[in-house]
């Protein structure tokens, strides 16, 4: 089979709207068995909150979660069934943003549909009770490079949690952490001519803080079957690809209170020959991201049925 210098990626928290996939799930049955699966397996209608909000429900961890990879399953099924080829025909490496690395297992079948949905309403519904709320923070660092931050942690950030989250591009970082430190980090970073925006988050995702989360995930995960992936899925935690299930299980606990190594993740897939990337689910911030970095990619996003039939006379 000829190699086919194709990405496929899927968002993380923060690309979440009211009304995403809607226009899939009304014009594709693939789809629309998708948003089916999961409201079953939860036992609510979250298809109800994805598509009608309001968007304080939507954006409850517990619920963005299962909704993001949800938005994603049902445009990439829908892309698989439109295109009628399989995904090893389509792309040679998957991977996905924080929790989109989830939809990336799922994709590439490593994890069942069912599984996956059941998986992401534990890591929700944990992270969001590892963290009195206030208690922690996290901030968007911009202008700064990835050591000299974590020089500036190392000085500055004192006796609480202050760690990286998210390296997501070079000069664009995301800390997390206890608010006072956060807090106090961004003062500095100010005061040295760099940008720091605190953002709307319900929890310090990606630090030390989500430590309880990682319990109650180690439990879920033995509940469930991981499978050899049918194509690559590039780590978080490792910005390499793994394919034992033990190690996939691993780094999906580890990334709970780990870096999202995202920077990285984009200079292997170049380092991979991986030329076009394809962002699938709601939004367009890694897409955003990738037009970022120096390695050139060919950037695209899918998120509605125009978009998806622009991809497909490529292929």
């Amino acid at each position: 089979m000829q190699h086919i210098n194709r990405a496929f990626l899927f968002p993380g928290q923060g690309s979440q709207i009211v009304g995403m996939g809607k226009e899939f799930f009304d014009n594709f049955g693939d789809a629309k068995t998708v948003f089916k699966t999961v409201d079953d397996i939860l036992s609510y209608k979250l298809s109800d909150i994805i598509f009608n909000g309001p968007i304080e429900d939507l954006t409850l961890t517990a619920n963005t979660q299962p909704a993001l990879m949800a938005v994603s399953l049902a445009i990439f099924n829908t892309i698989i069934k439109q295109s009628g080829k399989k995904i090893n025909e389509l792309s040679s490496f998957v991977a996905g943003h924080s929790l989109g690395e989830y939809s990336a297992l799922c994709v590439a079948e490593a994890l069942s549909l069912e599984d996956t949905a059941k998986l992401l309403h534990v890591r929700g519904t944990s992270m969001q009770k590892a963290c009195p709320e206030g208690v922690g923070a996290m901030a968007a660092c911009i202008g700064i490079g990835y050591t000299e931050l974590k020089h500036v942690l190392e000085v500055y950030a004192g006796k609480g949690i202050c760690q990286i989250a998210n390296d997501n591009v070079d000069g664009q970082i995301v800390i997390s952490g206890h608010t006072e430190n956060i807090d106090h980090i961004i003062a500095v970073l100010k005061d040295t001519g760099h940008k720091a925006i605190k953002l709307k988050v319900s929890a310090p995702f990606h630090s030390e803080l989500m430590k309880p989360a990682e319990a109650p995930m180690l439990a879920a995960l033995k509940q469930v079957s991981i499978n050899l992936p049918l194509v690559p899925v590039i780590a978080n935690v490792t910005a390499r690809t793994e394919s034992e299930s033990d190690e996939i299980g691993r780094n999906l606990i580890t990334q709970i209170c780990g870096t999202v190594r995202w920077r990285e993740t984009m200079d292997e897939l170049a380092c991979q020959g991986v030329t076009e990337l394809v962002e699938i689910g709601s939004g367009s911030v890694l897409s955003g991201l990738a037009r970022k970095t120096s390695h050139g990619f060919n950037v695209r996003n899918v998120s509605t049925i125009a978009e998806m039939e622009e991809f497909l006379k490529g292929v």
